[in-house]
């Protein structure tokens, strides 16, 4: 195996590309021991936290989005491109790596790039069903795509891609506790069905809003719930909760540190429908109903939920309907058992549990390319 090994990955921005992108890391780490893995982000994005904290180093950029709101504002993203681009190319000068992975995010455009200008091979990894501005454009000089759905040939060549699925925490996979005791750990009845709502990491208002709007009707469920609030919102809604009295089979949270046991306890799972998201769900099979964010470029969250309605794998609920309809479909969904137990089973089919694996793989055969024609010039 290629000894002296060095790889640059860049991207981040949100947990949907810093996760893949540690488990990519991680997958080469275990293959090439030896590995040099230096991180690229953007500075003040939450890969500049997590990434250290998982025991890599990383270097930050200056980059920013466009803002399509008001476009004078540009003019600072454009010199901040620039910058960041200088920046780039001298880290890849100091570091000198064999192959460049980029897995979508603002600190990728320039850094791939560069990469690109200099000759060093380039792996990008697309998540989601709808390709980003940026990886189509990095896609012309890339080596090598790894995508997670079908039909990506619309916005990339077909001869680089490489179906891998999404990688996803191992964590996740390797949760040795039974759903009783994962249900005990939250202080609620065993016997009785669980839902899981999960907004994302800083959580999401039109789900918190859907809870609260159905307050009446969880207390009169059969069900319990696990909620995961946001810390952004969970001040607020704890203030309404105890005017209004929260209900004993209501366990409200403001993040959930541990995600393997309140996937291992729920029966059915509400989410919004980030790429991480999904693959999560499709590795560990969970029936799901996923409500899409309206917030996201190209309104790709719809296309990956309707990458798996089609396949009849989740349910879903638009998010302008999601307050009136969302906490009353799942109640109904969870008395269902032969639903529930045909979406695990549809969800579980399209799953690529070893992703991390195969890509790290593509990603060290570029590298041994690359260095193998640096020896023999």
């Amino acid at each position: 195996m290629t000894k002296d090994l060095r790889v640059i990955i860049s991207g981040g921005g949100t947990g949907g590309h810093i996760f893949p992108a540690l488990s990519i890391a991680d997958a080469i780490r275990k293959i090439c021991p030896d590995a040099k893995i230096l991180f690229v982000g953007a500075e003040g994005r939450m890969e500049m936290k997590r990434v250290p904290a998982a025991g890599y180093e990383i270097n930050g950029l200056p980059i920013c989005g466009f803002d399509r709101t008001h476009i004078l504002k540009n003019v600072v993203t454009f010199y901040k491109i620039m910058k960041s681009r200088r920046m780039a190319r001298n880290i890849i000068k100091t570091f000198r790596p064999d192959v460049a992975v980029g897995v979508g995010g603002y600190a990728s455009g320039p850094t791939l790039s560069e990469a690109q200008d200099m000759h060093i091979p380039t792996l990008i990894q697309e998540q989601n069903s709808y390709a980003g501005v940026t990886n189509k454009l990095l896609s012309r000089k890339a080596n090598k795509i790894c995508v997670a759905y079908d039909g990506m040939e619309r916005f990339f060549p077909q001869n680089k891609i490489i179906m891998t699925g999404n990688p996803i925490r191992q964590t996740l996979l390797s949760c040795e506790e039974s759903k009783e005791e994962a249900i005990r750990k939250f202080h609620l009845d065993p016997r009785k069905k669980t839902i899981l709502i999960i907004g994302g990491s800083l959580g999401a208002r039109t789900m918190n809003e859907a809870v609260l709007n159905s307050i009446v009707l969880i207390r009169q469920s059969d069900a319990q719930f696990i909620w995961q609030v946001g810390s952004y919102y969970y001040e607020s809604v704890k203030a309404l909760l105890e005017k209004t009295g929260k209900p004993d089979n209501l366990v409200m949270l403001d993040f959930i540190p541990n995600m393997a046991e309140a996937y291992k306890a729920a029966d059915l799972v509400i989410s919004r429908s980030g790429a991480g998201s999904i693959s999560e769900l499709e590795a560990l099979g969970k029936p799901a109903i996923l409500v899409p964010s309206p917030n996201v470029a190209e309104d790709h969250q719809t296309k990956n939920t309707l990458a798996l309605t089609s396949h009849e794998a989740a349910l879903y609920i638009k998010d302008a309907d999601a307050v009136r309809t969302l906490i009353p479909s799942a109640i109904n969904t969870i008395k269902d058992e032969a639903k529930l137990i045909k979406l695990g089973k549809n969800i579980k089919s399209l799953a690529h549990t070893n992703a991390d694996v195969v890509i790290a793989k593509e990603v060290i055969a570029l590298a041994e390319s690359y260095k193998g024609k640096n020896r023999s010039n």
